[in-house]
């Protein structure tokens, strides 16, 4: 594995925020802390009137069981975190609200408040490129961190850093985080899963044998259900037995990209730098109704959502500098079938209207006979705006 310079080993680490949505809506909530939580839906009538009830009362002395239910909720919303203590019933992330509902019935459900998690994603981030200032963004709650050379990175393999990192951060926002250190990206994103919540885990090039391979297979970022069932069907269940297959081998059952990523994913070796810039190449907002909507019946109620969701798309690219000229669809049905149309503009933009306007006449291609539900806006092929 590459290092930075002669006797300089390459310190990678990835932090990962602990249960990030549910742990900040317990610092609002803290009389939650230790009960099973789930954040999912929409805000909805009954967490204002929740709030509207306590009158002048402060957040945090709300009681508990004044708290909406999980068993009461009737809805097509999914989970978006839940706590560890509700994890323990099976609940988790993508899981429908009404199957949690018979899991954990007894759960606290909290609705999604997206501007609260951005604003402490920013906090965090903001603290660890003020200590490690190389990182990479990989979304609203983890990073990548080189630390190689940064003062205090080679102590005690990286932990002397991840733990002041992981302090600080808790110092000043209240909240917890796991941080695997390795030589790279591939081994620190599985070494951030060892001692959650709230541990840290460092990985050395000789710890492969006994840390690394004994793993499943999908414990490697980028192996997925289907690549992992072929991989059963092959008697491969391990890291260590995926190891062991030649080169060739790995080729001839999974092509040359894939074949050979995994001969050296099992191996230990990725070289991919930590990038502090990436590009994104498309911005979409889409959103999962409460009931399956008809074009047709339906058509004011999904009129205003379809130009909602194009003012939000058309937000985000102003936000951030960039303009788009692809512009596309997406649907998903009552059966659950998605389907996708799109189409390019002959300008780049970012205004509303004109992104309304394309969408719309991707949306008279597609089959809308039946029910709907799921609606997404799509603006790709970006570039960034001139100043």
């Amino acid at each position: 594995m590459s290092t930075k310079s002669e006797g300089t080993l390459r310190r990678i680490a990835h932090l990962d925020m602990d249960a990030f949505y549910a742990s900040v809506e317990l610092l609002r909530y803290p009389q939650l802390k230790g009960l099973p939580v789930v954040i999912g839906g929409a805000r909805r009538e009954v967490d204002e009137a929740l709030r509207r009830a306590q009158g002048e009362r402060p957040l945090g002395q709300i009681p508990v069981d004044a708290f909406p239910r999980l068993k009461d909720y009737s809805g097509r919303g999914v989970i978006t975190t839940a706590t560890y203590a509700a994890r323990q019933f099976g609940v988790g992330s993508a899981l429908g609200l009404m199957k949690a509902a018979k899991l954990c019935p007894q759960a606290i459900l909290l609705p999604v408040d997206f501007a609260q998690y951005r604003h402490y994603s920013q906090a965090f981030k903001a603290i660890i490129t003020d200590i490690a200032p190389v990182m990479e963004n990989r979304g609203i709650d983890e990073v990548y961190i080189d630390f190689t050379l940064v003062p205090g990175g080679q102590r005690e393999g990286g932990r002397v850093l991840a733990r002041l990192v992981q302090k600080t951060i808790y110092d000043v926002t209240g909240l917890t985080c796991s941080v695997g250190v390795a030589p790279n990206k591939l081994l620190a994103k599985m070494a951030s899963e060892f001692n959650k919540p709230n541990g840290i885990a460092i990985v050395f090039e000789e710890d492969l044998q006994t840390n690394i391979w004994p793993l499943a297979c999908r414990k490697i970022n980028g192996i997925g259900p289907k690549t992992d069932e072929k991989l059963k069907g092959l008697g491969i269940s391990t890291i260590g037995e995926l190891a062991q297959r030649e080169l060739d081998w790995l080729i001839d059952h999974f092509g040359q990209k894939t074949g050979a990523w995994m001969f050296d994913a099992a191996r230990g070796i990725d070289n991919r730098p930590v990038t502090t810039e990436s590009e994104p190449v498309s911005m979409s907002r889409e959103t999962t109704f409460e009931r399956d909507l008809h074009a047709v019946r339906d058509k004011a109620e999904l009129g205003l959502i379809f130009t909602r969701l194009c003012e939000q798309v058309a937000a985000d690219l102003q936000r951030h500098g960039y303009l788009g000229k692809t512009i596309g669809i997406k649907l998903r049905y009552d059966d659950f079938k998605s389907l996708t149309r799109d189409q390019t503009s002959d300008v780049f933009t970012a205004d509303a209207r004109t992104i309304r306007k394309i969408a719309g006449l991707c949306l008279k291609r597609a089959p809308l006979e039946q029910r709907l539900r799921l609606l997404g806006v799509r603006v790709g092929s970006l570039v960034k705006a001139q100043p």
